[in-house]
């Protein structure tokens, strides 16, 4: 299926993992600034995957740390493994030990992990809507809006903890869920589509060749891959040479709608 016509789908090709950090930086810090100079605050979920461990160590360092006002930065998180957050797997785990704790100002209760390595997973993601609805404030109906997503992209096409032929991609009336992984045999906790489509802004990152397959079928159009499906406002992908099935090191634009 296509995205809608109120979504802007940008696809930017960069050389390496190295321009994709870069970028990937610039914008969050981009984001960041309009965010707090427009609402105080910049709330925004992390991915988990190998290419944000190439974005951490740029936004941590100058001059990019310094144009950031961190207290003012709520960290959640798109997705998580049912894994205690010292296990190396554990996307909360990487962030913050690659990131989160190595930044100036920022505030304890502004980090929001996924405590999905709780036997009653069920539990944890009504607790993690709670803890959505409390930060954002949100009443009734309403969705939390972040300002930034980040998502990565698996081979198969998944997105966040969203996999082919999961039962979380039909779900409308949940924010966070439970959801299986097939190809790992294990369970996972979500955002679903609900609170990801509400983003102001998401952002793709993905790199290396074994994605070639699966943006090549995005970037038609009209794939039913989870990672296609996302609809929010603006979504743009950031993506290597290797990614985009280029021989190629040279860099690009290339935008659909």
């Amino acid at each position: 299926m296509s995205a809608p016509p109120h979504t802007a789908r940008h696809f930017v090709v960069l050389p390496d993992l190295k321009a994709v950090a870069l970028e990937a930086a610039d914008r969050f810090v981009e984001s960041a600034r309009s965010a707090i100079d427009a609402n105080g605050v910049f709330r925004v979920a992390l991915s988990g995957g190998t290419t944000p461990n190439g974005v951490f160590p740029v936004l941590r360092s100058e001059p990019h740390v310094g144009r950031v006002d961190w207290s003012r930065v709520e960290f959640f998180w798109g997705d998580e493994r049912t894994v205690p957050p010292d296990d190396p797997e554990s996307n909360f785990g990487t962030a913050y030990r690659m990131l989160i704790s190595r930044l100036p100002g920022v505030r304890p209760e502004s980090i929001h992990r996924m405590q999905a390595e709780v036997p009653d997973l069920e539990a944890a993601a009504l607790a993690y809507e709670a803890e959505l609805r409390l930060a954002f404030g949100v009443r009734g109906n309403a969705v939390p809006e972040f300002d930034l997503i980040w998502l990565g992209l698996g081979p198969d096409g998944h997105t966040a903890s969203l996999f082919p032929g999961s039962h979380a991609l039909h779900i409308t009336d949940r924010w966070v869920m439970p959801n299986w992984a097939p190809a790992r045999e294990m369970w996972r906790m979500t955002l679903t589509y609900t609170v990801i489509d509400a983003a102001k802004e998401v952002v793709f990152l993905a790199t290396g060749a074994n994605k070639a397959n699966a943006i090549r079928h995005i970037r038609r159009g009209r794939s039913l891959l989870p990672a296609a499906r996302v609809k929010a406002r603006e979504v743009v992908w950031l993506i290597d040479a290797a990614a985009a099935g280029e021989l190629s090191t040279g860099s690009s634009t290339a935008r659909s709608a």
